[in-house]
C-alpha cells in the first residue's frame, strides 16, 4: 500500500512540473491598440493587467488564459482624448471598469512555436468570441506571450456610430506572466 501511495505522490510532483500556473504582470506587459481616426494612425494603450494563465506546450488543452485590464487606464497621449474615451459612448469604465478575456481553447499550429489561442473577449458588457495566434517564449522564470487580433469596435458598442473613426482596429499584446 505505501508503495502505491509514493507512487501516487511521485506522479503528482512529476506532472505539476509540465503545467506552469502563472500570473501577468502588469509591468513589463503591454496592451496597446492602433485605429484610425479621421484618417490618421491613432495608438494607445492600457494598463492594469491581471490575470491567471495556466501554459504546457504539450499539453495545450490543460493550458488556460484568463486576464482584464483597468478600462480607465487607456493612455493615446492626449489627456482631453482620454477623457473622452472613459465616457459613456466609449468605454463607459463608471460601468464598466475591466475589459476581460477568458480562454476556451488553446491549440498549436501548423508553425513551430505558435499557437491559436480561442475565447471570449468582453467589454462594456458585451461578449464575442475571438481567435488569435501567439508565441510563447521562456522568460524571467515565466513566458511572454506575444499576439495581435483585429475586432471591430461597433460590435461591443464602442464609439457610437462615429463617421471619422475607423469601425476596425488592431490590438497587439505582449504579456508577461511568472
Amino acid at each position: 500500500m505505501k508503495a502505491i501511495y509514493l507512487t501516487y505522490v511521485i506522479l503528482l510532483i512529476n506532472l505539476s512540473g509540465y503545467s506552469q500556473s502563472l500570473s501577468a504582470v502588469d509591468k513589463g506587459s503591454k496592451v496597446q491598440f492602433k485605429i484610425r481616426n479621421l484618417g490618421i494612425s491613432v495608438t494607445g494603450s492600457f494598463t492594469g493587467l491581471e490575470g491567471k494563465m495556466v501554459f504546457d506546450e504539450k499539453n495545450l488543452a490543460g493550458s488556460s488564459f484568463q486576464a482584464s485590464i483597468d478600462a480607465s487606464t487607456i493612455n493615446t497621449g492626449i489627456d482631453a482624448r482620454n477623457k473622452h474615451l472613459r465616457d459613456e459612448e466609449y468605454f463607459d469604465v463608471k460601468n464598466f471598469p475591466r475589459i476581460s478575456f477568458v480562454s476556451t481553447k488553446v491549440t498549436g499550429s501548423t508553425k513551430a512555436g505558435t499557437f491559436f489561442l480561442f475565447g471570449k473577449l468582453t467589454i462594456k458588457n458585451t461578449t464575442r468570441e475571438i481567435s488569435f495566434p501567439f508565441t510563447a517564449t521562456p522568460q524571467e522564470g515565466g513566458y511572454l506571450f506575444n499576439g495581435e487580433f483585429k475586432l471591430n469596435r461597433r460590435d461591443f458598442g464602442v464609439g457610437g456610430s462615429s463617421l471619422v473613426l475607423s469601425d476596425n482596429l488592431t490590438v497587439q499584446l505582449a504579456v508577461l506572466a511568472k
